[in-house]
This record gives structure tokens, C-alpha cells and sequence, in this order.
């Protein structure tokens, strides 16, 4: 029995609920259809957990007071998406309640985890029934409650699991946009995963190493189709997040009533020297000017919520997704030469092929592992140019890309290319001895030639566009539409090969997967060549994960 917690196992709690949702996030992020179906809320708890968790195994604090300002404070900074956010406000609470104390009884946990809840639904600006903000607060109410009978820490928290449980089931009554979709909601999936990690570390029964992961630019690998046929549940196009260093005292509330009055799932949390915003609208401008009149922005992400639900068609994968190993972060170049090149891609085969072409420096990334702004804005300081052109290769990454303008000295012009068969082609472009506006203009003229065609595979059954789709089958998707979803590779390589040959191709580029043997390629390539004998078709391993094939046609 434990009737009491100190610093020493409030960290071990936190590292292993981030260790655990880690662990469970691709579930959790194929869960995710609300507020947008963007399929990143496990993805964003676990950066937020692994923020706290990597600062207390490098600190260690002294009293459980501290230890909870610890991991709060690393949540504020390190929170990603409304979820991340929401995380990051019950453990805010947590804090607070638990602030110069040592040690804390159950009671007093029970009571920290409640004010929790009252720091989330405070900084909400609209609080949502059947989230994650129902399950925490129902499992905290029942925490409260059973710590006037028990002291035993880890019954407190059975109390809470099994309240929260019967929340989670309900949260589809609750939403009637899960309800839609067949799904308990993702927040409060990832809340109970917290919850469940807290009770192990009790119970000594976490045998998992207590270690957390090194990556913080990981994306979302979400499975491709949500139960939604359109956008209509989209209401606004821009999820703005942003931190801001306070100078001033203007109020905060002035701030969430500018918020509420233009946009909807607004969440707000401040302390006595940040102020970290989550909203979505259609004026992250005017959301960020008027951020600006409570201090200096620290960090800034605005990313269009349309064009993440769009590229849920790209989002199947033949396994599931690996972030890039981590790397050191390209270290900063005197700008002596006029011109540096930042190609975004994934795969070593990609990304050599860049690098052969003129490129300096690769941002690894791509679809479901967008690189931030700030990974590419190291990569700009990093080539050495004075004017530095960028090929982001996905249209999720293109606004990721823009707004490393007017954040360098560096010159920074951003040509959208929304493919990597539109980055290849805009670099064969590129005229080394041309300016910065004549290459920009060429690379930019290139892209519009190809056409691209990418092959992947259904994660689970789905309807898209009145179109059944069944899990298991192979997709291809031409310039981000789908083009056939059929279940042998027979019927796949004549759907790719007709649409080749009705757009006309003389010149076809294969690249090939990390999970595609060599053999396997080939074989693929002469059967597409037998469609389309007139045209020149090379092939090449392009390492890349999500696709088994990227095919370029011009």
C-alpha cells in the first residue's frame, strides 16, 4: 500500500505514462475525428508527455511541488494540438495544487487532479462534452470521491480508471460526431492510457524502461480514411498555436474574448511569464497581430486544417510510418555564396538523389512527418546563401515553409511543390548560373509539368467520394485523387499503366520504397513499360516510407 507520493515517484508516474502513450499512439491517432479529423491527437499527447518527461530525467527535483512545475512548465512549451494543449492544462492544475508540497495523500492528489480539470475547462473557450475534458473530469470527480474513504494511492486511482472508462464509452452518446464515425474520443483514450501508466508505477508493476524518446519533430501516422465524405465538419481552415513572453499586463481574458469572436476551439493557458494559444479560425493573422500586443512571439504554427483532412487519401501506408532517424541539427553558414537550396523528403535514396542535384541541405519529412518550422529554418541558416530557396514536396508543409520568411536574414523563397517528383523536376531546372528570381521562376515553371502518381494501401475499410474501399487493398492516388483502389498488383499496374498512357508520358521516374525488395521493383517497372512501351522509364530506390511507389510522368 502507498498512502503517500514524493518526487521521486510523481516522476516515475510521468515518464511512464509518456513512455506508455508512445507506445499506443498510432491507435489513438486513428481514432481521431474530433474537433477536425486531422489523425494526430496521439501523436501530439505524446510529444507533450515526452516534453515533461525528458526535463525530469534531466533534473532532478527535490519536492513533489517541484517536480510538477517541472513537468508542467515543459508541457506549456512543449505542447502540440489541441489535445497536447488540453494535457498540458490538467497537469497545469496539478501543479498549482501541488505547489511547495513534498509529498501528497491521495486526498490530496485526488484533490490536485481535480483542479486539473478546472484549469482545462477554464482555458477552453468553448468546452466540448464527450472529450477528453469529460473523461478527466469525471474520473477526478470519482478520484475525490473515493480518497474520503481509501488512502491507498493506487485504489484512489482504480476508482478514477473505472469511472473514466465508463465516460470514455459514453463520450459517443455525448458526440455526435463520434457517433458518426464508430469511435470513443482520442483525447480520452490518450487521458485514460495516463491514468493506467500512474496506477502500474503505484502498483510497481511498470516494467517498462523508463526511458522516453529522443525525437520531438515526429508527426502524425495516421491511417488515410476517417469515416468523413467531405469537409463539412471543418469549420474553419487555420489551427494557429502559438507561445508568446509576456512584457505587459494586459489581461489574458481580453485576449480569449478576441479568440472566442473569431474562431472555436480556443484553449489559452498562461503563467506568470508565457501565454500558449491553440485556436482555430480563418484569420491566423489577425490572430497573431494581436498576439503580438502581449509580448514577443516565441514559437508560431499555423497549419490549413483542409489540406490535412485532403491528404487523409495519401495517408495509407504498407506499414506503419518511421520517423526519420534523429540527426544533428545543421549548424548555422555565413551567407557567402548567392544561392542555397533545402529540399524536404524522406528516404536516403531521396535524399541522395537531392544532394547529386544541387541540393544543400535535406529536411527529413514528408507525408504524416511534417518537419516545423523551425527544422527548416535551421536548414535555410544552414546553406550558406544569401537568398535560400525551399521545395517543401508536400502541401502540408508548404505554410510550415512560409513562415521561415522574415524569421532569417536570409532571403527565403519558397517554391510549392506539393510532390517529390515536383522537387526533382523543379532542381533539373535549376540554372546555377541563373539569379535567385530567374531559378526560383524556372523551378516554379517545372513543377507544373509532372504529373505524379503515388501507391499505398488501405488501412481499414472506408467509404471516400461514394467509393468503397476495403482494407488491405492497394491504392493509387494521381495528384492527390484517387485513381483506382483495387486488390492485386495485376489490376493496380494496368489502372497505373493506362493512366500513363492517356496523359501522354515520355518520361516516367520510379522511385521505390523501403519496403519494396529490389526484384519486386523491377518487376513492377516492366509491367508498367508493357503499357506504355514508347516511353522512357527509369527506376530508382528511393528508400521513402508510407509509399511502395512515388511515380513521376512527364
Amino acid at each position: 500500500m502507498r498512502e503517500r507520493i514524493d518526487a521521486k515517484q510523481f516522476c516515475e508516474m510521468v515518464i511512464h505514462a509518456a513512455v506508455s502513450v508512445d507506445a499506443c499512439k498510432q491507435d489513438i491517432n486513428e481514432l481521431n475525428v474530433f474537433p477536425v479529423p486531422d489523425g494526430d491527437t496521439g501523436t501530439n499527447m505524446s510529444m507533450t508527455l515526452n516534453a515533461a518527461a525528458r526535463e525530469l530525467e534531466a533534473k532532478t527535483p527535490k519536492t513533489l511541488g517541484e517536480a510538477a512545475e517541472k513537468a508542467a512548465s515543459a508541457m506549456l512549451r512543449g505542447a502540440r494540438g489541441n489535445s497536447g494543449v488540453i494535457t498540458s492544462l490538467l497537469f497545469r492544475g496539478i501543479s498549482r495544487s501541488l505547489k511547495e508540497k513534498k509529498e501528497a495523500t491521495a486526498a490530496e492528489f485526488a484533490a490536485a487532479m481535480n483542479e486539473g480539470v478546472s484549469a482545462a475547462y477554464k482555458a477552453v473557450m468553448k468546452p466540448t462534452e464527450g472529450t477528453i475534458l469529460t473523461v478527466s473530469r469525471l474520473a477526478s470527480a470519482a478520484a475525490e470521491e473515493a480518497a474520503k474513504k481509501e488512502k491507498d494511492m493506487a485504489t484512489v486511482l482504480e476508482a478514477a480508471i473505472l469511472a473514466g472508462e465508463e465516460a470514455l464509452r459514453n463520450t459517443q452518446e455525448l458526440n455526435p460526431v463520434l457517433k458518426k464515425a464508430g469511435v470513443v474520443d482520442a483525447g480520452g483514450v490518450g487521458y485514460m492510457e495516463v491514468l493506467k501508466a500512474f496506477r502500474r508505477v503505484l502498483r510497481g508493476e511498470a516494467t517498462t524502461p523508463l526511458r522516453v524518446s529522443s525525437e520531438s519533430g515526429e508527426q502524425a501516422h495516421a491511417s488515410v480514411f476517417t469515416q468523413f465524405d467531405t469537409e463539412e465538419d471543418i469549420t474553419f481552415t487555420y489551427c494557429t498555436e502559438f507561445i508568446v513572453s509576456k512584457d505587459n499586463d494586459k489581461s489574458v481574458d481580453l485576449l480569449r474574448s478576441f479568440l472566442s469572436s473569431i474562431g472555436d476551439s480556443a484553449v489559452v493557458l498562461d503563467d506568470e511569464e508565457l501565454i500558449k494559444v491553440h485556436v482555430h479560425s480563418d484569420r491566423p493573422g489577425d490572430v497573431l497581430t494581436e498576439a503580438l500586443t502581449y509580448g514577443a512571439l516565441q514559437t508560431v504554427k499555423v497549419e490549413n486544417m483542409r489540406l490535412q483532412h485532403s491528404a487523409k487519401l495519401e495517408e495509407a501506408q504498407p506499414t506503419r510510418a518511421k520517423a526519420a532517424p534523429s540527426a544533428p541539427a545543421p549548424k548555422p553558414a555565413a551567407p557567402d555564396k548567392p544561392l542555397g537550396i533545402v529540399s524536404v523528403c524522406a528516404g536516403e535514396g531521396l535524399a541522395n538523389l537531392f544532394r547529386e542535384l544541387g541540393a544543400d541541405e535535406i529536411v527529413s519529412g514528408g507525408q504524416t512527418m511534417n518537419p516545423s518550422t523551425e527544422d527548416i529554418l535551421r536548414a535555410v541558416e544552414a546553406t550558406g546563401g544569401k537568398t535560400v530557396i525551399v521545395l517543401p514536396n508536400n502541401k502540408n508543409i508548404i505554410m510550415a515553409a512560409q513562415q521561415c520568411v522574415g524569421l532569417t536574414d536570409r532571403e527565403v523563397i519558397v517554391v510549392p511543390s506539393t510532390t517529390v517528383p515536383q522537387g526533382i523536376s523543379a532542381m533539373l531546372a535549376l540554372d546555377p548560373a541563373a539569379s535567385p528570381a530567374e531559378a526560383a521562376e524556372a523551378m516554379n515553371g517545372a513543377i507544373g509539368g509532372v504529373k505524379t502518381i503515388s501507391v499505398t494501401y488501405a488501412a481499414r475499410d472506408s467509404v471516400f467520394d461514394g467509393r468503397e474501399i476495403k482494407e488491405g487493398e492497394y491504392l493509387a492516388l494521381q495528384d492527390g485523387k484517387m485513381l483506382c483502389n483495387v486488390p492485386d498488383k495485376e489490376a493496380l499496374q494496368k489502372a497505373i499503366g493506362d493512366a500513363l498512357a492517356a496523359c501522354g508520358a515520355e518520361f516516367i521516374s520510379i522511385f521505390y520504397g523501403e519496403d519494396v525488395p529490389a526484384g519486386e521493383a523491377e518487376r513492377f517497372s516492366e509491367a508498367i513499360g508493357k503499357c506504355i512501351p514508347e516511353a522512357e522509364i527509369s527506376l530508382v530506390s528511393g528508400g521513402q516510407p508510407v509509399y511502395y511507389y512515388l511515380i513521376s510522368a512527364e
